[in-house]
C-alpha cells in the first residue's frame, strides 16, 4: 500500500476537478461540503468526490497535503483552489468561472450566472 500522500497526489493529478469532502456529492454530510458540492453539481462540473469520512488517513493527510486545515478542499488541474468560503466568494465574483474556462473545464455558464443573480 502506498502512503496516503502518494494516494492523494495520484487522485489530484488523475482528475481535472476533485473535491475532498465529508460525504459524497450525492449525499454531503456537512454544511460546508454540501455548499461546495451544490455549486459544482448545479453548474454541471464533472468532478471526482473523495469522502474523507470513509478513510481517516485521507482525512488527516489531505490537510497536510494542502497545508490547509479544513475540509472541503477543491482541486482543479492538480492545483489547490480553496475551501468553502473561498469557493463561495469565487462563485459569486465570477472568478470560479474564469478558473474553469482557463483550465478547459466544461460547466454551465447560465447556471453560474443564476447563482450570482440569486445572491446579488
Amino acid at each position: 500500500m502506498t502512503d496516503v500522500n502518494t494516494r492523494i497526489d495520484e487522485t489530484v493529478k488523475a482528475n481535472d476537478v476533485v473535491l475532498f469532502m465529508k460525504g459524497t456529492k450525492e449525499m454531503p454530510q456537512c454544511g460546508f461540503s454540501s455548499r461546495v458540492a451544490g455549486v459544482l453539481n448545479y453548474i454541471g462540473i464533472d468532478y471526482a468526490d473523495v469522502n474523507v469520512l470513509a478513510d481517516e488517513e485521507v482525512r488527516a493527510g489531505i490537510k497536510d497535503y494542502s497545508d490547509w486545515p479544513t475540509i472541503p478542499q477543491l482541486y482543479v488541474k492538480g492545483e489547490f483552489v480553496g475551501g468553502c468560503d473561498i469557493i463561495t466568494e469565487m462563485t459569486l465574483s465570477g472568478e470560479l468561472d474564469t478558473l474553469f474556462v482557463d483550465n478547459g473545464v466544461a460547466f454551465d455558464k447560465d447556471a453560474a450566472d443564476k447563482i450570482r443573480e440569486a445572491n446579488g
